[in-house]
Formats: C-alpha cells, structure tokens, sequence
C-alpha cells in the first residue's frame, strides 16, 4: 500500500514491499523528493555507503515496473548508484544479468526503452577504469540481446510521454535506440565485442572506423 506523507512532500516507500515485483525486507532507504521542478530521489543514507551486492540488482529488477511511484524510483535509483559508486558496479554485473533478461523479455516497449538507455549509462559508468563493465558485459550478450532482433526494426515514434515524462535523447524510434545502444556496448566492449553482437543481432554494422 502506498503511503502519502501529510506535510513533508514526500512519497516513502512501504516498508513490506517496493511493489508487486520486489519484495523486500528491509525496505530501501529511499523516499520521493517532491520539492522542485523535477522529482528525484532522496537518499535516507549515502549511496557510498550502501550494499551494492543488495541493493543494485533490487533496482535493477524494479526497472521492469510499469506503476508509479515504483518506476521512477527504480530507474533513478539505478542511475544514482551507477553515478556515485562506478567502481562498485563491476562485481556486481553477474546479479544484474536475470533482472535486464527479464525486463526486456516483458517485450512492452516502455519497459525496453527504459532498460536500453540503462545499459547505455552502465557500458560507460566506469569510463576512467578501462571501461572494465563494458568487456564484463560481453559473456552476457547471449542472454540479453537475442530479443532486440524483434524490435531492431521498428521505426514507430516513441513519442515524449515513452519514458515516464523525460523526451526521448538522441534517438526517436525502438531500432534506433537500439543500434545506438549496440554501438555502445561495441565501442565499450573491448575487442571481442563487435563479433559477439554481431552473431547475435546479424543486422548490425560496426561503428568503429578500423
């Protein structure tokens, strides 16, 4: 059941369970920061100091969530903890790998969209240590990627409501935000990656200039 706070502004997480998909025990340390133009979330505790081996793949399974508020703060409690602790993210990239098949196996494109730009910021979060979550990514690839070959060639709009009220980056169609993300992983992979995207998504072309 979700609680409304009467003076504070701020939308707390119940503590038997963040929704129907997670349970969890205790709740996160979390609650909905409605003070200014945007929402964001707000910490009970510093990110650094949290368990990553817990906590990240609870976020990163809450991103196949579609009711709010329970989206937006797994979404942007993936985001928080990827921007604050990308040095804790490598050891946990085996525990993510269930929750990102998972969502992208719910095959709703809100959920797809939401999950490729994810994978987007986590190639890169570790950029200054030799992009080591974009090389441990590559044995996954197996996994995650197989199920884009049905959306790689949709050109539909996504349209600017797609990705819970923030416009669509860059990219304005499901195959263009794919390929984007496959480039990603390629140019942050290291150099087994462009085969291994490449047997699995055949379609793609590489976007490094030898």
């Amino acid at each position: 059941m979700k609680k409304r706070s009467g003076t504070g502004g701020t939308l707390t997480v119940p503590k038997k369970e963040v929704s129907s998909i997670i349970p969890l025990e205790p709740a996160p340390p979390v609650q909905i920061d409605h003070g200014g133009v945007h929402n964001r979330i707000a910490w009970k505790v510093g990110i650094d100091k949290l368990d990553y081996h817990h906590y990240l793949p609870i976020f990163f399974d809450g991103l196949r969530e579609i009711e709010e508020p329970y989206a937006f703060l797994a979404e942007q409690g993936v985001y928080d903890m990827m921007q604050v602790g990308p040095n804790k993210v490598l050891s946990v990239i085996p525990q993510l790998i269930i929750p990102i098949k998972t969502a992208l196996n719910t095959r709703q494109r809100v959920v797809i969209v939401k999950v490729l730009k994810v994978l987007k910021a986590l190639v890169k979060c570790d950029q200054n240590e030799q992009n080591l979550v974009g090389q441990a990514l590559v044995p996954y690839y197996r996994q995650i990627l197989p199920v884009l070959n049905i959306f790689i060639r949709q050109n539909e709009n996504l349209g600017d409501g797609i990705d819970y009220g923030q416009k669509t980056r860059g990219s304005h169609c499901l195959g263009e935000l794919i390929m984007e993300t496959l480039e990603e992983f390629e140019l942050h992979g290291g150099e087994d990656a462009f085969i291994n995207i490449k047997y699995l998504v055949p379609v793609y072309q590489s976007s490094i200039v030898a």
